[in-house]
């Protein structure tokens, strides 16, 4: 799958079946359900899913949390805004499968 059919398919109900949780995250952070996107995001060990973490709780905005994350992860908090953030994950996801 590529970004735009990624983004296209947040129009569905439901996440296209064989998402990874980490794209299932993103995919409810942009219907909106910020709960629901925490759930994938906590499910997922590794550093995709910190990354993601990290995304959502500095959207919440709780910075602390969010660097804490961003360490799990292995990366350094991400510089520009919300919306870069999540298209920049989202694209990483979808080129290089689960990790």
């Amino acid at each position: 799958m590529d970004l735009p059919a990624f983004r296209f398919s947040i129009a569905n109900d439901t996440p296209i079946a064989g998402l990874s949780l980490p794209l299932q995250a993103l995919w409810w952070d942009a219907k909106g359900d910020w709960t629901k996107a925490h759930a994938c995001a906590q499910d997922t060990p590794g550093p995709d899913g910190a990354a993601v973490h990290a995304y959502l709780h500095r959207k919440e905005p709780d910075p602390s949390n969010a660097r804490y994350w961003y360490n799990r992860a292995g990366r350094t908090p991400f510089g520009g805004g919300l919306e870069e953030e999540w298209l920049a994950l989202a694209t990483e996801l979808l080129s290089s499968g689960p990790r």
